[in-house]
């Protein structure tokens, strides 16, 4: 069903001005700068051209339009889609319980504190991402979808848990429920089978808030059910509004559950979102969305593995020891500290969606590697993401370029009918992708899941194409 448009998707007079203003300094500030095949920001060595500054960000907004009726995304050689459940409204993240049942938040960014505001440049940047459909009331809901049959469609829809502040990350240990909030992490009890919960949720923690620049709050339970780790974005782009906003934050926390004690886990880390465990040899791995504001190509997103006490540059330098020279006032000491992220996924394509493969049921060889949910850029020409990802693993580590699964999100105009966000690899071997724009749970399947271990790509290394994204082809 095609999704619903938002009244913010209107371009009233004045935003057409603005667009129009945006243009021109667009124009103005990117004109030499020289283009880069896609695939060089992608890998564990990306390009990384000269920082080029700019008052106004690059602005090249997808318009929001959602999906026409039977209309899909595109899925890559030996793969279908389908949706799993549409009607919607802003799914951002998903889980699943032990019984297969799903759960989606249902979410979006909280309303912004009084007195708190982000200036011309703020505003601006505002109106251009409720454009795109990324600025709507949030829902503060978790949805349950149950697939009963086992037919690859979710037959009923439940409201979960509702009255929640933005919720996003999820974890089941035991029979609690953790659920991330935009300022907390809260407890719930929780029953197998069961389809709502209204016991009222118990703080574990209280988690950065205020300003919210990023508000997602993901969340992961160490495999041992012991710790819960939560990413916590930046409240700014560059720490532009002081470095005391920013207590706490770009990082990524961890929090005893035996004993309550919270604290940072790895910190310099811009907006840390999807987080997973590999499978090979247990490192955290995350990905994570870079600063805007210095070029099309730079600075690449990036997934790495995690280490404790680790510091991963911002907002002083990029990428290692790139420095920053738009904040001021330097830190050598804290550049010489930063540690180099182990996989470039593009610039701008905000990686937010992450996951490991841990089964062959999904296609035996696609286990140990990564799946990448690319929201899709706003602020670069031409527009990069919109897409979901596959990055082989092995021994452990990322290696070779990403294969796209899933495409078609752009249509030929470069508007977006949808955007993908959470991934999950259900137990039967699904692949399910949350789009925010299209307001539907999407389900890709193999259709050679049960073939031999190894074998030929299927075509997947001619597949990647930027061209063939955007036009959804």
């Amino acid at each position: 069903m095609p999704a619903r448009h938002h009244p913010a998707f209107v371009c009233r007079p004045a935003f057409a001005c603005l667009a129009v203003l945006g243009a021109a300094l667009l124009l103005a500030g990117c004109k030499n700068e020289p283009p880069l095949p896609e695939s060089a920001e992608y890998g564990p060595d990306p390009v990384l051209p000269p920082a080029r500054h700019s008052w106004i960000p690059t602005l090249k907004v997808a318009d929001a339009v959602g999906w026409q009726k039977g209309a899909l995304p595109k899925a890559a050689d030996g793969f279908q889609v389908a949706a799993f459940a549409t009607g919607l409204d802003h799914p951002r993240w998903l889980y699943e319980l032990p019984n297969g049942d799903i759960l989606v938040a249902e979410t979006s960014a909280p309303p912004k504190p009084p007195g708190r505001t982000e200036g011309l440049r703020g505003w601006i940047q505002s109106l251009f991402m409720k454009k795109a459909g990324a600025q709507t009331p949030s829902p503060n809901r978790i949805l349950l979808l149950r697939d009963e049959n086992g037919d690859g469609v979710a037959e009923t829809k439940t409201d979960f848990l509702t009255g929640l502040n933005s919720p996003f990350g999820m974890a089941l240990i035991g029979d609690q429920l953790y659920v991330a909030n935009a300022d907390a992490v809260l407890r719930f009890p929780y029953k197998e089978g069961a389809t709502t919960i209204t016991e009222p949720g118990v703080k574990v923690a209280d988690l950065p808030a205020g300003r919210n620049h990023h508000w997602t709050k993901s969340l992961v339970a160490s495999p041992d059910g012991t710790t819960l780790y939560v990413g916590v974005g930046s409240n700014s782009n560059v720490a532009e509004n002081g470095m005391a906003e920013e207590q706490g934050r770009a990082a990524i926390w961890r929090i005893d559950l035996a004993t309550g004690k919270a604290g940072i886990y790895a910190s310099g880390l811009r907006n840390p979102v999807g987080m997973d465990f590999n499978p090979a040899d247990g490192r955290l791995w995350v990905s994570v969305n870079e600063r805007d504001e210095i070029g099309n190509h730079i600075v690449p997103d990036y997934m790495t593995a995690v280490q404790d006490g680790g510091f991963y540059g911002w907002p002083w330098s990029y990428y290692g020891g790139n420095v920053d020279a738009r904040v001021t006032p330097p830190e050598p000491a804290m550049v010489a500290r930063a540690i180099k992220p182990d996989y470039a996924l593009g610039a701008h394509t905000a990686s937010l969606g992450f996951t490991f493969v841990k089964t062959p049921a999904f296609g035996a060889r696609f286990e140990g590697g990564a799946i990448i949910g690319q929201h899709g850029s706003w602020n670069r020409r031409p527009q990069a993401g919109y897409k979901v990802v596959f990055v082989r693993f092995e021994n452990g580590r990322p290696v070779g370029m990403p294969e796209p699964i899933l495409t078609g999100f752009l249509n030929k105009a470069g508007e977006a009918q949808g955007r993908p966000v959470g991934v999950l690899l259900d137990r039967r071997g699904g692949l399910l992708v949350a789009d925010d724009v299209g307001n539907t749970v999407w389900r890709v399947l193999s259709r050679q899941a049960t073939t031999a271990r190894s074998g030929p790509s299927s075509g997947f290394g001619s597949a990647w194409s930027l061209a063939a994204t955007q036009e959804g082809d």
